[in-house]
């Protein structure tokens, strides 16, 4: 018989894959209707400076330009958003929340008028610096060591967040990189004046 304190680890492990998994199915289940619907979901993207595109805030992580801008997001959502879960839901939540919202507000701001901006990739970038800073502004060092792993495993796509590619929101990348140091920062577990 276990006790619920061995059930704990478990349990955590399996609601980080679950919502991995579950946030995954619903971006491809979104590319699904997209594709039925010729492609008309991607109009409801970040356009910049306009009314329709504040709705964009909210929609464009969920977006995305193809199959394979679909692809290339889903390998780096399944294992940040695990990560990031299996730290805490709710704290999770809320960095991905902060992310959002920064990346969106951001692009928003700032992006080239007339281009449609959308695509998990700024969540991807915040989750990915927040996981990296995270142990630094909370003095773990497991959270350290894992920052540390993801700088040498993902740390090359960073350059992202410059101007480079066209067709590529770096602004994207970048709102959401920094977007997820503020929300480092904000959800830290040290007191304020701590930090």
């Amino acid at each position: 018989m276990s006790t619920p304190r061995d059930d704990q680890p478990r349990s955590a492990l399996a609601v980080a894959a679950l919502g991995a998994v579950g946030f995954v199915v619903v971006l491809w289940v979104i590319e699904i209707i997209d594709a039925l619907a010729d492609h008309r979901l991607d109009q409801y993207g970040i356009t910049p400076r306009t009314d329709e595109g504040l709705f964009g805030i909210l929609a464009a992580p969920l977006l995305h330009g193809g199959w394979l801008h679909l692809e290339a997001n889903t390998v780096p959502v399944l294992v940040l958003l695990f990560l990031l879960l299996l730290t805490g839901v709710a704290r999770g939540l809320a960095a991905t929340a902060i992310i959002w919202l920064v990346a969106g507000v951001g692009v928003w701001l700032l992006a080239p008028s007339h281009t449609i901006h959308l695509g998990a990739s700024s969540l991807i970038f915040g989750w990915l610096v927040y996981l990296m800073l995270r142990g630094i502004v909370n003095r773990k060092i497991g959270e350290i060591a894992l920052g540390v792993l993801l700088f040498f495993l993902y740390g090359g796509v960073l350059l992202g967040v410059l101007p480079g590619e066209p067709g590529i929101s770096w602004q994207g990348h970048l709102f959401g990189a920094l977007g997820g140091a503020l929300a480092a920062v904000l959800l830290s577990e040290r007191a304020p004046t701590e930090r």
